[in-house]
């Protein structure tokens, strides 16, 4: 029986949850993608992995009012929608027009949002989002090619994308615990506010907010504030924890790293990895010029015990005037079709072992990999873990990694995370 559905609107989004709430023991099903047959196999916490951040906004809904049916169909009676812990979206959406549209699916009169992750430096604090000590709006996120975040204060972002008043439950409710809390959400909502905006700064943040708000219908918010709800869950007697781990399986030490995000973060781990290992920059230019030959060359010329790197992430000045050339979507189109092109031909090659890092790319790559469902392995990084699956009969491992999150040493920490299991 499934006791949570998630929906995640990106593939790297949707392995973050399932990695956080895998550290309880309890069993957790990783989908790429809505299911074609009807729910199987079903585990307790049953994560659909979306492509649809930056989808068009009607697009978006109905993917993910979609997803829902199937969550529900395979019994799940409470849900989360899960985003970016930077608020990634624009003035149109996604956050706010895909939860009303679950909230009048579920018919619930109101949902909360909280994309605080303290533990990788997203907090919230009467309404703003800090990314480290950085206001969002003053963060990289300000830079971001497609969601750049030009403003810190959740209220004012959420607040043109939907319908519905916009409320507060502020730091000073959080810190009197979750009694408090169900109260001020109850105050909020006999005034109408349908969407509710959560202070955290701390994991005792979270763990007060998933116990006063574990019961709606619909919960909103990055990953991290999930993480409590199984040990909840359990003691309520709802499920138990009698998940096995998941085992890696044996493979061979054939390695590919593909890096598409543009992030601060990813920049600072490129350059790190780069240094002692084999790599090969990809050109928006150039592969409007040459195509993808030159890269596919190189790639068939390189020992994949190495674990070579490509990446097209780039500085957010290279960025721009790619897009100011060929458009935003179309480079976005240009760069994921090409590493999921590489990561074919890699596994062709013979690697069995996939980094990825971009969310964007991650959903190409999976998708040119043809995975339908993973199972959730060690940790790297915070919600950044090793996952394991098949490809055309064959064993592989994948980790898909959100563009700010791991340290800058994160490529070969994940290689020497997967070789220890």
């Amino acid at each position: 029986m499934t006791v949570l559905g998630c929906i995640a609107d990106d593939f790297t989004g949707a392995t973050d949850l399932a990695g956080l709430l895998a550290r309880s023991g309890v069993r957790v099903s990783l989908r790429m993608g809505i299911p074609d047959e009807a729910p199987s196999d079903t585990a307790p916490f049953e994560v659909i992995a979306l492509k649809c951040r930056t989808a068009p906004v009607a697009d978006a809904v109905a993917e993910c009012r979609h997803a829902l049916d199937w969550l529900k169909q395979a019994g799940a009676e409470r849900f989360f929608w899960k985003y970016c812990s930077t608020f990634d979206s624009t003035a149109e959406g996604n956050i706010g027009p895909v939860a009303e549209a679950l909230m009048a699916d579920l018919d619930a009169k109101q949902t909360m949002y909280c994309p605080a992750f303290p533990e990788n430096g997203r907090a919230i604090f009467m309404g703003n989002l800090f990314v480290g000590e950085q206001p969002l709006a003053e963060s990289p996120m300000k830079d971001h090619p497609l969601t750049p975040m030009r403003d810190s204060n959740l209220m004012r972002l959420l607040a043109p994308q939907v319908s519905g008043p916009v409320g507060l439950a502020n730091r000073l409710t959080v810190a009197r615990g979750a009694d408090a809390l169900r109260e001020r959400l109850s105050e909020l909502e006999g005034a109408g506010v349908a969407h509710v905006v959560i202070d955290a700064v701390a994991d005792d943040d979270l763990y007060t907010i998933a116990a006063a708000c574990r019961d709606m219908p619909l919960m909103t918010g990055g990953s991290a504030v999930a993480m409590p709800l199984p040990d909840l869950y359990v003691r309520d007697g709802v499920l138990s924890a009698d998940a096995e781990k998941a085992v890696r399986p044996d493979l061979p030490e054939k390695t590919i790293i593909l890096s598409g995000s543009c992030s601060a973060m990813t920049r600072a781990q490129v350059s790190a990895y780069s240094v002692n290992a084999p790599s090969y920059r990809l050109d928006a230019f150039d592969l409007e010029k040459r195509g993808i030959g030159p890269v596919l060359t190189w790639l068939s010329k390189q020992d994949l015990s190495k674990a070579p790197l490509i990446y097209a992430t780039a500085e957010p000045d290279q960025v721009r005037k790619a897009q100011e050339a060929f458009g935003g979507p179309q480079v976005g189109a240009m760069i994921e079709d090409a590493l999921a092109e590489l990561a074919q031909a890699a596994f062709s090659a013979g690697a069995r072992r996939f980094v990825v890092a971009g969310g964007e790319t991650s959903g190409a790559v999976t998708q040119a990999l043809g995975v339908t469902r993973l199972d959730i392995g060690q940790e790297i990084a915070p919600g950044v873990p090793w996952t394991y699956t098949e490809s055309e009969g064959e064993k592989i491992a994948l980790t898909l990694k959100s563009g700010n999150f791991g340290k800058e040493e994160f490529f070969a920490d994940a290689l020497a995370v997967l070789e220890d299991q």
